[in-house]
């Protein structure tokens, strides 16, 4: 019966702070703590812990092996990844070490081992935060992303490293993986769209990618993530994420749980948390200054750097396998990084707007990797966003207006629709400086067609606020969100679920009604 308290404390404290603004994972987090607390007025079933930690193991697997399916390998190939990930760890390893050394009485050896632990970001944290706004994609998504993986390779060679660790022989068949992708898009093409597909997903993630790399060696995260990576150029990846969404969410309470019950604090733990806190803006900053380095815009080193400032869940690892006396320490920096950093990721682009005019003197003068258009041309109707429903606009639309344009922040999906014959730019709707610089005298309608609502409205707004006066249509699945971003200023913002109802029955009607010519 315990299970179903742990589950009720979950949904309570997950529902409470999503009604406060907070993401549930906050509460998730709060509701572990709250059952450590516990423990002494209640008895946890036999293996109860070993239960929860399975289960978020399952879950991390799941959201990495979904993340792998959204990533190219080309992008971790980038400058701003490499050096930034690299020059970060070294430089945060650098200023952590003594500090940490200075402030707890102990070893240099344990202060190098926790300055390595808290120099990595959270994979978990990161990726959830970036999904949940559709973002894995954009160009700070991306970079993001990157930067986490090469933090992640880091920390398997410092377990390997400081564990006395080395991975099989066998572990050389890794770089053979690229020969198995075909036979892994046709096992997924024959999969149809049900149960299979999803069985499939769990399949790569949990056994061949999970415990097949553990076999070799090897980190079970680092093959969920491989395995997703394989399946990425497919054409229904985006179709076998969504369908592990729910079970991926699900699991993951359990590593938010998880994360809680490690134990409650003693002092060296709350000092340790206290001051890893206070040292979070530090790290962001970093973060900002090497991007910016890098040649990215303030915005893409803004948003990159803000979904980076925490700590991971790989330094738990990190102290169970080297550092197990620092376990509870640690899961308590993690946990309140989280609860500080999510909340923020939240709000990111309207806190971005907030400090644009301060951050923009930051940037280099010189060509952005991350550059967008100033100016539409004779574009008369302009598209924001080219997933399915931007895609079907444009296919609706290139034959009846001579200017048509669309801009969509993913540019990957830009070259593809550009291969493809479309005119596609790249640009973010919700870059304050792409607005600024944006020339759009000819355009006269704007089709609003991105995933994200936020988006839309700040899209209407600064659309707005330009003095456009032209025609403004979006969609959504929500009333409420309809009501919101009619509010900001568009024209009509038509329920996409709806309308398909509306639509397939003016096609049977159309189609019954010919049928009856023709039989007189």
């Amino acid at each position: 019966m315990l299970e179903a308290v742990w589950i009720a404390f979950a949904f309570s404290l997950g529902l409470l702070v999503r009604a406060v603004g907070l993401p549930p994972l906050v509460g998730y987090l709060a509701a572990g703590f709250a059952i450590s607390g516990l423990e002494y007025y209640t008895t946890l079933p036999e293996h109860g812990d070993e239960v929860i930690s399975h289960l978020a193991h399952l879950g991390v697997l799941l959201l990495l092996f979904t993340v792998g399916l959204k990533l190219r390998v080309r992008n971790l190939v980038q400058p701003e990844v490499i050096g930034g990930g690299l020059l970060h760890f070294v430089a945060s390893v650098a200023l952590l070490t003594p500090g940490i050394y200075l402030l707890l009485d102990i070893t240099a050896y344990e202060a190098l081992l926790l300055g390595v632990a808290l120099s990595f970001s959270s994979t978990v944290l990161a990726a959830k935060v970036l999904d949940s706004k559709r973002e894995l994609r954009a160009f700070h998504g991306r970079v993001a992303i990157g930067i986490l993986v090469i933090q992640d390779l880091l920390a398997l060679l410092v377990i390997s490293v400081a564990g006395g660790t080395s991975p099989s022989v066998w572990a050389l068949l890794v770089f053979a993986l690229p020969l198995v992708r075909p036979l892994l898009f046709k096992l997924l093409d024959v999969c149809g769209h049900d149960e299979l597909m999803v069985l499939l997903g769990l399949l790569l993630a949990l056994v061949i990618g999970g415990l097949g790399f553990e076999a070799l060696g090897l980190s079970s995260e680092l093959g969920a993530l491989a395995f997703g990576v394989l399946l990425a150029k497919h054409k229904r990846a985006t179709e076998l994420s969504n369908s592990l969404w729910s079970i991926k969410e699900v699991f993951l309470v359990g590593f938010f749980l998880q994360i809680g019950m490690s134990g409650l604090p003693g002092m060296d733990a709350l000092i340790l948390a206290g001051a890893a806190t206070l040292a979070l803006p530090l790290k962001g900053l970093l973060f900002f200054v090497l991007l910016i380095v890098f040649k990215l815009r303030a915005r893409s080193a803004f948003l990159t750097s803000l979904a980076l400032t925490n700590y991971s869940e790989f330094g738990l690892i990190v102290a169970a396998i080297i550092l197990p006396q620092w376990l509870v320490p640690l899961a308590l920096t993690v946990a309140v990084s989280f609860v500080v950093s999510a909340p923020l990721n939240r709000i990111a682009h309207p806190f971005y707007e907030r400090l644009a005019n301060k951050l923009l003197g930051f940037e280099r003068n010189l060509h952005h990797p991350d550059q967008q258009p100033i100016s539409l041309g004779e574009a008369e109707v302009l598209i924001f966003g080219m997933g399915r429903t931007g895609t079907a606009a444009y296919e609706q639309l290139k034959d009846k207006v001579p200017g048509l344009i669309a801009l969509d922040s993913d540019p990957g999906k830009v070259d593809r629709h550009r291969r493809e014959g479309r005119s596609v730019l790249f640009a973010d709707a919700e870059d304050q400086v792409f607005w600024q610089g944006l020339k759009m005298d000819s355009v006269r309608a704007v089709i609003l067609s991105m995933s994200d609502i936020e988006a839309k409205m700040i899209a209407v707004k600064q659309l707005r606020q330009r003095g456009f006066t032209g025609f403004i249509a979006s969609h959504t699945l929500f009333q409420d969100e309809a009501d919101k971003i009619n509010a900001a200023g568009a024209d009509e913002t038509y329920l996409t679920m709806s309308e398909a109802g509306v639509g397939l029955a003016e096609h049977v009607q159309e189609e019954v009604y010919s049928r009856s010519l023709a039989d007189g």
